[in-house]
């Protein structure tokens, strides 16, 4: 245990995290359909997005439930309506962020919950209330801070909230793995001999919650790693704006004050608490 972390206890980082999870367990915004692409259940269509997309061939709307493609067989021919979709709603003000990036859909099936559906545009993924895996790198130095970084104005979900210092989605047909040594690179300049002694990544939380475009239902994997010394991390794609190493008790003050994104709340807080006393 580092002298950093000594002073931290599992009795004060309890109620925190467990007040971060519950702001991370809602139900999608009233109004929403639960939307099955082909034959599969997978995520809750926004009022906005049926609206922009009723009438559309291909797309049957009910009163409690919207169905994408339903004749279609999975591969290009289901993919490839997807895209037309994603473009309905980019054309209808729907898609923020878009970003010319797939990325998976997943069925929400407990029975089966690793299975593809097919692929579409990151930038509709809110709205149509799919499910997104996103990992995490929690960077500690040898003496026990914590690096986090702050997130760039530009950014479309909280701009110049204090985040994890890596954090990103998984892409279209990529390892999680894969994924964060990715992320690890664009957002830390870090490389993969950098961190190739961080723990296994592990799901701590699914986020469930509204946001102004949609839907974030989201998968949050997380691992640690201790860099060395002479190792300063470093922004590479422009969408951090600082990169600051923090020791524990700012780390504290700062989650208090919901200076963090609630994702990086939970991914921090839930690290703290492996590294506090008893």
């Amino acid at each position: 245990m580092t002298k950093s972390a000594f002073f931290l206890s599992r009795q004060s980082l309890f109620p925190l995290l467990k007040g971060f999870l519950a702001r991370a367990t809602q139900t999608p915004i009233q109004g929403s359909l639960v939307l099955f692409i082909g034959v599969e259940r997978c995520g809750w269509l926004f009022p906005g997005a049926a609206q922009a997309l009723s009438g559309l061939p291909g797309v049957r709307l009910t009163s409690n439930s919207a169905h994408f493609g339903e004749n279609l067989p999975a591969g290009e021919p289901l993919d490839a309506f997807l895209a037309d979709i994603a473009l309905k709603l980019r054309a209808a003000g729907c898609a923020p962020g878009w970003r010319n990036e797939l990325l998976d859909v997943w069925a929400q099936d407990e029975n089966h919950p690793q299975k593809r559906v097919a692929a579409i545009e990151r930038g509709v993924m809110r709205p149509l209330g799919l499910m997104t895996k996103a990992v995490h790198l929690s960077g500690w130095s040898e003496d026990g801070r914590l690096w986090v970084a702050r997130r760039a104005l530009t950014k479309a979900t909280d701009p110049g909230m204090w985040d994890t210092l890596v954090g990103g989605l998984v892409g279209n047909f990529e390892d999680p793995d894969y994924a964060l040594v990715r992320e690890s690179d664009e957002e830390a300049g870090l490389d993969a001999p950098d961190i190739i002694a961080r723990t296994p990544l592990r799901t701590i939380a699914h986020m469930k919650r509204q946001i102004p475009e949609g839907f974030q239902l989201e998968a949050v994997l997380t691992c640690e790693c201790v860099l060395a010394s002479h190792v300063t991390p470093r922004n590479r794609d422009g969408e951090v704006m600082d990169i600051q190493l923090l020791d524990t008790e700012t780390l504290c003050k700062l989650l208090k004050e919901d200076a963090f994104t609630l994702e990086a709340s939970i991914v921090i807080t839930e690290d703290l608490l492996n590294r506090a006393a008893d």
